[in-house]
């Protein structure tokens, strides 16, 4: 099977499974987004879900959030991973988005990497889920699934994941595939014990091939 036959494969799956792929965050505007976002680093959707209704509630708008302290904004996110830098982060993004950009998330990766707290991942998540750029944002989720499946080969970093997946998807599904294979990663093709007997994909998955079938 050729590299655009298993892309293909591969696509025309996930759009009979999952239809509907979308973050998990909840989210209503770039703003709100950018902060769960930078928020669910190595911490789990459900428990950003949890923190953030409140943290929306004291500060509703970027503006809001740069006038804060990030002391302040410690008490209300205490419960996530890592509270003490991300509260910074937070403050120091929406101070730069008010200085820099007019209080309007930027919408392009190159502009987001300039905020504090925004590497290349949350970039490419903002830009793909918030203005449907063609980014694709590699999680250790989407690293897993696309080495174990052969999307990619056997790639060492989350860049060369990335451009190999932006490469062979095209542009009009790359934002919608990420969510495939990052929800796939989190339900079926889990890093422990994948649940292989619930994945429609083992006649092309390259792991399954080498180290389930017998």
């Amino acid at each position: 099977m050729t590299k655009k036959e298993l892309y293909s494969t591969v696509s025309e799956y996930f759009e009979k499974t999952r239809p509907v792929a979308e973050s998990e965050l909840h989210y209503s505007n770039p703003y709100q987004l950018i902060v769960a976002v930078i928020l669910s680093a190595q911490c789990t959707d459900k428990r950003v879900n949890m923190t953030t209704p409140a943290l929306f509630q004291a500060y509703p708008t970027v503006e809001s959030m740069a006038k804060a302290t990030p002391d302040e904004v410690y008490r209300l996110i205490k419960s996530i991973s890592y509270p003490n830098n991300k509260s910074k982060h937070l403050v120091g993004m929406a101070q730069a988005v008010v200085e820099h950009f007019g209080g309007t998330i930027p919408d392009n990766i190159d502009d987001l990497q300039t905020l504090p707290g925004v590497g290349r991942k949350t970039a490419n998540v903002v830009a793909a889920v918030a203005f449907g750029q063609p980014t694709m944002a590699v999680d250790t989720h989407v690293f897993r699934v696309s080495n174990r499946i052969g999307l990619t080969n056997n790639s060492k970093t989350p860049l060369q994941t990335e451009l190999e997946l932006t490469k062979h998807f095209p542009a009009s599904i790359v934002a919608k595939a990420h969510h495939w294979l990052i929800l796939h990663g989190r339900y079926v093709c889990t890093a422990r014990s994948p649940k292989c007997n619930e994945c429609g994909l083992t006649d092309v998955c390259k792991y399954f091939k080498t180290n389930k079938k017998a």
